[in-house]
Order: C-alpha cells, then sequence, then structure tokens
C-alpha cells in the first residue's frame, strides 16, 4: 500500500523532508506547496509531484495522506491546523511553533480532527542517544547534578540576508536559541526531564538581524540538576555542539549526535564508539546532506498512524522545549529567574 506526501515549503529542509521521504519503500511525495514558484516548481519536479501555490488547493490534493511542513516556523501552527482540517496527518519541522500558545492550538486541532500530529526532532532517533537514554533512565549515570550544552555555530551574513524569515521575531520567533538550539533543548528534556527554571542573557553581537545570535543560560531540572546552556550562531568557524552530563557515577560527554566519551566509577557506556560520525556540516551551515534522521522520524511516524499510537516526538513533546525556550527569552527580557509553565 503507498503513501502519499505532500510537502509544505520549497526550501533547504521541504527538499531534506522530500528526499528523506521518497526513500521509503510505499512512500511518495505527491505534491508540493510554497511561496516560492520557482522553488517548489523545481522541488516538485524532481519528485514527479504536483506544484501549487495555494494552500487550500494543496490540501485537497488526493490521494494524499500526509503532510510534512518545513515553511517558517511562525506558520507551522496555522498550516498545520488547516492539514489537520482536511483530514490529513501532520508532521511538521522543529520547533512546532514559536509559542506555546499556538502549538497549544495546533494540538487541539489535530485531536479534533483525529489526526497524527508529528515533529521533527531527529536527536531522538540517533543510536547513540536511544542508548544514552535508556541508560540515564535506567541509573547508569547515577542521580544527574550538572548539565553543560554549548551549540556555538556560525552563520555567515548571506545565510540571514538572503532569506525573508531567518532571524525575525514574526516567522522565526526568535533566533539561535528557537531556531539551532532547539534542538539542543528538547534533547535536554528529553534525556533529563522538565526544566522548572532559568535565568538568561542574549545579545545580537554579530549579525545584522532582530533577534539574537548569541546566547546564554543557566537551566534549574525538575530533579534538581543544574546546567549551562549555549547557543550562537556568531562564533566564527562554528564548532561541534558538546552535551556534558556528570551524575553521582561520573561523566559522559556527547558531541554532535554521538557519545564520545564516558569517564565512569563504575560499568561502561553501551556501544561507546560505534555510532557513526554526523556527516551534516551543521556547524556553518544549513545544508542537510545526511537525511537518515529524517528518515527515521518519517518512518517512526508513519508506524504510528498504522498502530494508532502516538509518534515518538507527538505535539506534546515538542511543545515542552518551546516552553523552555519561551522562559529564556522572558529571562533574558527582565533579567530575572523565571519559572517554565
Amino acid at each position: 500500500m503507498t503513501t502519499h506526501v505532500g510537502i509544505v515549503g520549497g526550501g533547504n529542509i521541504s527538499a531534506t523532508h522530500a528526499r528523506a521521504a521518497a526513500a521509503i519503500p510505499g512512500v511518495k511525495v505527491v505534491a508540493v506547496c510554497g511561496a516560492n514558484r520557482e522553488k517548489v516548481s523545481t522541488l516538485a519536479s524532481e519528485h514527479g509531484a504536483a506544484a501549487y501555490d495555494d494552500l487550500e488547493k494543496f490540501l485537497a490534493h488526493r490521494p494524499m495522506e500526509v503532510v510534512c511542513i518545513g515553511s517558517p516556523s511562525g506558520l507551522h501552527g496555522e498550516q498545520g491546523i488547516a492539514a489537520a482540517q482536511h483530514g490529513l496527518h501532520v508532521l511538521v519541522e522543529k520547533p512546532i511553533e514559536i509559542t506555546t500558545a499556538r502549538a497549544d492550538a495546533l494540538i487541539e486541532a489535530a485531536d479534533r480532527a483525529g489526526v497524527k500530529l508529528g515533529v521533527f526532532y531527529q536527536d531522538r532517533f540517533q543510536p547513540d542517544f536511544v542508548r544514552l537514554k535508556h541508560w540515564l533512565d535506567e541509573g547508569g549515570l547515577g542521580r544527574v547534578h550538572f548539565v553543560d550544552a554549548r551549540l556555538r555555530w556560525y552563520r555567515p551574513p548571506e545565510y540571514y540576508s538572503g532569506s525573508k524569515w531567518r532571524g525575525t521575531a514574526a516567522l522565526d520567533g526568535g533566533g539561535a536559541v528557537i531556531n539551532q538550539g532547539s534542538h539542543t533543548v528538547d534533547l535536554l528534556v528529553w534525556l533529563l526531564g522538565d526544566i522548572s527554571g532559568v535565568r538568561a542573557i542574549t545579545r545580537t553581537a554579530v549579525h545584522d538581524i532582530e533577534t539574537e545570535d548569541t546566547a546564554a543560560a543557566i537551566l534549574e531540572f525538575s530533579s534538581g540538576a543544574i546546567g549551562v546552556y549555549q547557543a550562537a550562531t556568531s562564533v566564527f568557524p562554528g564548532y561541534p555542539r558538546k552535551v556534558e552530563i556528570a551524575g553521582a557515577n561520573g561523566s559522559v560527554i556527547v558531541e554532535q549526535n554521538r557519545v564520545i566519551a564516558a569517564d565512569l566509577r563504575n560499568g561502561s557506556f553501551p556501544g561507546l564508539g560505534e555510532a557513526a560520525r554526523d556527516t551534516n556540516p551543521s556547524t556553518s551551515s544549513p545544508v542537510v546532506s545526511d537525511i537518515g534522521g529524517h528518515q527515521s522520524a518519517i518512518e517512526d511516524f508513519l508506524a504510528a498512524i498504522r498502530e494508532n499510537r502516538a509518534p515518538r516526538c507527538d505535539g506534546r513533546e515538542a511543545r515542552r522545549s518551546v516552553a523552555v525556550i519561551e522562559t529564556i527569552y522572558r529571562a533574558a527580557r527582565s533579567g530575572r529567574r523565571e519559572t517554565c509553565s
């Protein structure tokens, strides 16, 4: 049985969604919709799909059961709600939306329509991170007390100047924290649980944009652990993401999508060093060359539809990171500790 997938957006990430979907046996990309007619036409042609610049006409395309949304973040809710109202399952690029209120509206619309809602947080499918999650849940590190998460990347000026939405409050929702740093926030709450309080500072240090390209935050986890979080697109030439987690039994270090070290009092981390290196040039470029994580997310989403279960990252899971990001921004504005809600 063939699953027919529609793509919303014609840019880099939508092309990634289309390639990832087309790589799955039994899946066909049948329609592409976006405002940039040239990009949409090119992407549609590559997959033998119909091209649309009108969302309602696109959503009426049949056969089509699933829509992958890769448009600017501030449009995810509006477009996702429209897709749900057409009875289509919705899989959106991170973040789910730029505010928790908009995320809630999308979650409620999917619930009312009886369709599945998922979000591309592909860290949750990386083999090392899956092992790390199980290992932490089983107490492999003991009680975690300190976390250091550093995303010190670089984006050239044309990354922002060549886009109508990147680095804008209305469509990006912010800068480095909500865009590039969103994956790391999701990874932290997935691995270590909810964050209860935040102190933060943000700056527009290098780029000519209205939002931040540099941020630092102190995170208080509900478990009692504390953490330091950094997110930047201002650090030339860009360095691999690192996350260091310390617990009673020692420390583990994550670089990009791999656990690269585990210094433990007792035992060992399973499969240390076995995961393949991340080949995406994410430290200095938005280009996605390795579609494996996105493909795994789509495969899980389609399985969730067949099995009538929640996707690994559904709307409510994805909302957790937006709540933290909102709190980081609120704390940066107020100069005080702010509570997550």
